[in-house]
């Protein structure tokens, strides 16, 4: 990439950042672009759907984020799976919107942010398995139910830390066994 292209790039990242930080993952993209002193035209080369540029603000997180799931081994795994869980609520819901970007993406796997999905579910269902293999959770959970309750849970109260707290752990007291 030539020098002029990648601080534009870097422009764009950082505006988009500013701009869903500020106004969620519906922000204006030309108003990403106007921020970032480029014409349009220039954002959709660099990303050409809102996705690729979602994912590529949020690519450090997703990462963590995984990288998180699979560091969490402790002695109960029905508490590793409630801290990954929140874990997931406080990720999804840190830039307003994502929760509805995820849902799409999750079924279409032309979505740029469809592997990052995959990959929070894997990791999710190790936690899971594990989980069912000591006990933990009631045998019949499966990852479907557990992604639906973190989404549902993002979507209805997505800026109130405390309510989702306490919906995850009304959830989990039916599970946890």
């Amino acid at each position: 990439m030539r020098a002029d292209a990648r601080r534009n790039y870097e422009r764009l990242l950082t505006e988009a950042g500013v701009a869903f930080g500020e106004k969620g993952t519906e922000a204006s993209l030309e108003d990403i672009a106007k921020a970032a002193g480029v014409g349009v035209g220039t954002l959709y080369r660099h990303f050409p759907t809102r996705q690729d540029l979602i994912l590529a603000v949020l690519r450090d997180r997703f990462e963590a984020m995984a990288t998180t799931a699979r560091d969490l081994k402790c002695d109960d795994p029905g508490r590793a799976l409630r801290e990954w869980l929140l874990a997931q609520l406080h990720h999804i819901t840190a830039t307003r919107g994502l929760t509805a970007e995820l849902a799409v993406a999750v079924n279409n796997p032309e979505s740029p942010l469809h592997g990052q999905c995959e990959t929070l579910f894997a990791v999710s269902a190790d936690l899971l398995a594990r989980a069912k293999e000591t006990g933990a959770v009631r045998p019949d959970l499966t990852q479907a139910d557990l992604a639906t309750i973190v989404h549902g849970i993002a979507w209805s109260c997505e800026s109130d830390s405390v309510r989702q707290e306490r919906l995850l752990d009304l959830f989990l007291e039916g599970v946890l066994v």
